[in-house]
């Protein structure tokens, strides 16, 4: 069996796994409005986040979430002890 190489620095939607791009998505879409960081805050995390040691296809080494999912919920933050953003 071949094994794919993990991304570094590289979130889900960078991959090319469309199911699972495609389920953070939808679990972004449920997240109420009110609860959502709005589109700017959101990419600015996510930029942070691609810059991060931390981040491993897709994934934060320092709690084991999906980036896109915590950085889209407004009151969430970084879990590195320097806390990058939030």
């Amino acid at each position: 069996m071949i094994g794919v190489k993990p991304c570094r620095r590289c979130l889900s939607a960078d991959i090319g796994d469309k199911a699972l791009s495609q389920a953070i998505a939808e679990r972004i879409a449920l997240i109420p409005e009110e609860q959502r960081a709005d589109g700017a805050e959101y990419n600015r995390r996510l930029e942070i986040c691609r810059a991060c040691d931390s981040l491993n296809s897709g994934t934060c080494a320092k709690c084991g979430c999906y980036a896109e999912l915590r950085a889209a919920r407004k009151g969430a933050y970084c879990p590195d002890s320097a806390r990058k953003w939030g």
